[in-house]
């Protein structure tokens, strides 16, 4: 009975600490957000229409059916694309994967 006991919490441990590294794949500062605001605005980028039944949240794939664009800002080492949501949110996307990896307000 231990032995099972401890091979659940053993399973749960190693699953939220994948999920956590899931989560937190990139981190985009403060300082960054403004600089990618700027950007997206500058393009001009239209707000993607709505998606029937996908939510954009951080570790879910973007479907095919929308399209993504580079964001090409110089002072960012990183490259990813981004998609501006309907409420006007811009999500980072992982290039290749499509996996989003941050949400700008």
């Amino acid at each position: 009975m231990k032995t099972l006991i401890l091979s659940g919490l053993t399973a749960v441990t190693i699953l939220s600490g994948a999920a956590a590294a899931n989560a937190q794949t990139v981190v985009i500062t403060q300082e960054q957000q403004p600089m990618i605001r700027d950007y997206v605005v500058r393009q001009k980028t239209a707000p993607v229409t709505v998606v029937k039944d996908y939510d954009f949240a951080v570790g879910t794939v973007v479907p095919d059916v929308v399209e993504v664009h580079p964001l090409e800002v110089p002072e960012m080492t990183d490259k990813y694309e981004y998609v501006v949501t309907p409420s006007g949110q811009t999500v980072l996307v992982e290039p290749g994967t499509r996996r989003v990896v941050q949400i700008v307000d």
